[in-house]
């Protein structure tokens, strides 16, 4: 949790040093937008030992999820950063499924904390220790981030977090629409042939729709 703020708080800061402005994230518009919070909901979903002994219907919920987080980046790849947060997706979910959860390693768990170290894992259901057989390995988590995180994280997470800044800070700094200059209703009812079109502000020849400049130049 402390990394994602510490990210959203640097998006934000970059954002505003680039010029732009938090209130514009309201103009931020997402395709299939349920599916994000359906995705991260099946995500933190824990379900009890007597309905899920074996913890295989973690492991497939888990997967559920970012298969919905995949389809949700998709639809919105052109939105700025969600190319990186697909591919972060797409390396995370490539070796989760076939290794029933994340695996994590031991080493980058006593780096990113000596104290606890590998006890951080008691309990989680969908996260393991690193096995010597496990499929992509690399792309688990194996990256410790110390104080004041306390973290491990694979390569997908980094891409993730990358993504999700770019997001922020391209909404910021999208443009907000203005209205167009009005036409005077002299100009509005005008039906003369001097072809007074070139004689308008440039400013309002812009403004005018195609058909309307046509009629204007008759």
């Amino acid at each position: 949790m402390i990394l994602l703020l510490t990210v959203a708080g640097i998006a934000v800061g970059a954002g505003y040093a680039l010029g732009g402005r938090l209130s514009r994230l309201q103009g931020l518009t997402m395709r299939w937008w349920p599916l994000a919070p359906a995705g991260l909901g099946l995500q933190l979903a824990l379900l009890p030992a007597w309905l899920d002994p074996s913890g295989r219907i973690g492991e497939v919920l888990l997967v559920v999820s970012y298969v919905a987080l995949l389809v949700f980046a998709a639809v919105n790849v052109r939105v700025p950063g969600f190319p990186l947060l697909f591919i972060g997706l797409a390396l995370n979910l490539a070796v989760i499924a076939p290794n029933g959860g994340m695996p994590v390693s031991a080493e980058a768990l006593r780096a990113s904390d000596p104290i606890r170290g590998p006890a951080l894992l008691e309990g989680a259901s969908k996260h393991h220790l690193m096995r010597p057989d496990e499929f992509l390995s690399p792309l688990g988590d194996v990256i410790p981030l110390g104080v004041p995180f306390h973290e491990t994280v694979s390569v997908g997470d980094l891409l993730m977090y990358a993504g999700m800044a770019l997001t922020i800070v391209g909404a910021m700094r999208a443009p907000t629409a203005t209205a167009a200059p009005a036409v005077s209703a002299s100009y509005r009812g005008y039906r003369g042939k001097h072809r007074p079109y070139r004689s308008l502000p440039r400013s309002i020849r812009a403004s005018l729709p195609r058909p309307a400049a046509a009629m204007w130049e008759t």
